[in-house]
């Protein structure tokens, strides 16, 4: 058994994606025939809870880094030299560094390389040098219009990880865990449909009076409706939940918001975190998604899903974090009666020719 040390140092949605590859380098088998399944995950503040709930993970370390957080700290001595520091100090052997496309695996593999770790495995399209031991090249190894699960498992696979004879590869969390009990209350009363109405980026926001609108009509047509947001978003989910839907805005820690959407019949979201935590307990999703980045790599993976949004839109795959184009008509031509109908169609489990043509390429 050696210790691995795996990387994804983004978001709490992007650390949910990179379960599957976890779970190959901690369970499965390696072509040698060894199983190294001790495993340590590095990850940033913001993907630290997520960290924590994901299976095969032996030890979680969170770090700021310098050139992915927004706004990022400086990148001082201390910092670096934490991060090395606590590599060696842990005899990590080996290093798989998970990255999106307009990512490169290349300074966090220098600092690695610098802390005495002798096999590192990672995606780049510039010259590695002597930085990876092992390197795919995007556009010749793989494809980059593929989920980004698909991604982080084809890296894993090229350092020697596959997963084990029963893992279906979808997203995964450790079994969800209500202290307070707020899930298993909300499933006392009967079927409920959550709707999550923010985002960290305002580019990939429904309006919030669209999202208010869409909470009356699903009440109209006889569905119970909860409505979840973070400590930031109470004033947001308050507008959106209205006189008669349950607001739980900012009154859920992760591991209850995993097991409040796990009870739902449907979840209505943005391309943020929560849908990912969705399909990670494994409950369908309507999915408001701007494409300021490509749904066939960050739509919901692996669940019932149904995709709306104009994927031609003038903002796409412009990375934009506030909407470019006056309007934002990506998302604003979406009506609540369209929400309506996919959360109808996800009921009678039944999703659109419309969405599986935005998500997967013919």
């Amino acid at each position: 058994m050696s210790r691995v040390l795996v990387a994804r140092l983004d978001s709490m949605g992007d650390v949910l994606l990179s379960g599957p590859a976890l779970r190959a380098v901690a369970n499965g088998s390696r072509t040698d025939g060894s199983r190294p399944n001790d495993v340590v995950l590095l990850c940033g503040p913001e993907g630290a809870s997520a960290a924590e709930m994901l299976p095969g993970v032996t030890q979680v370390h969170t770090w700021a880094c310098p050139w992915i957080m927004n706004p990022a700290p400086a990148a001082t001595h201390e910092i670096t030299n934490g991060l090395i520091e606590f590599v060696r100090n842990s005899r990590i052997e080996e290093a798989v560094i998970l990255t999106s496309f307009h990512q490169s695996p290349l300074p966090l593999a220098l600092l690695l390389r610098l802390a005495g770790v002798r096999k590192i495995t990672g995606a780049s399209t510039d010259y590695a040098g002597s930085l990876l031991d092992v390197r795919l090249r995007p556009g010749e190894d793989f494809q980059e219009d593929q989920p980004e699960v698909v991604r982080a498992l084809a890296i894993a696979d090229a350092a020697g990880f596959v997963l084990p004879n029963g893992d279906d590869g979808k997203l995964r969390i450790t079994p969800a865990q209500d202290p307070e009990g707020v899930a298993e209350e909300l499933a006392e009363d009967g079927p409920y449909i959550v709707v999550h109405p923010g985002s960290a980026a305002p580019a990939r926001a429904w309006p919030a009076l669209h999202n208010a609108a869409t909470v009356e009509l699903l009440e109209a047509y006889g569905h119970r409706v909860v409505v979840t947001g973070g400590p930031g978003e109470t004033s947001l989910t308050a507008t959106v939940a209205g006189p008669s839907a349950r607001n739980l805005g900012g009154g859920t820690n992760l591991r209850t918001l995993a097991a409040v959407l796990a009870g739902a019949a449907v979840v209505v979201t943005g391309n943020t975190g929560p849908a990912h935590l969705a399909a990670a307990v494994g409950t369908p999703v309507v999915c408001l998604f701007a494409p300021v980045v490509p749904a066939i790599r960050w739509a919901p993976y692996g669940v019932p899903l149904e995709l709306l949004g104009d994927q031609e839109a003038a903002c796409k795959n412009s990375r934009a974090r506030i909407c470019p184009v006056p309007g934002h008509p990506c998302l604003s031509s979406v009506t609540p009666e369209q929400v309506l109908e996919a959360v109808e169609r996800l009921l009678g489990g039944v999703s659109s020719l419309s969405t599986r043509r935005k998500v997967w390429k013919p």
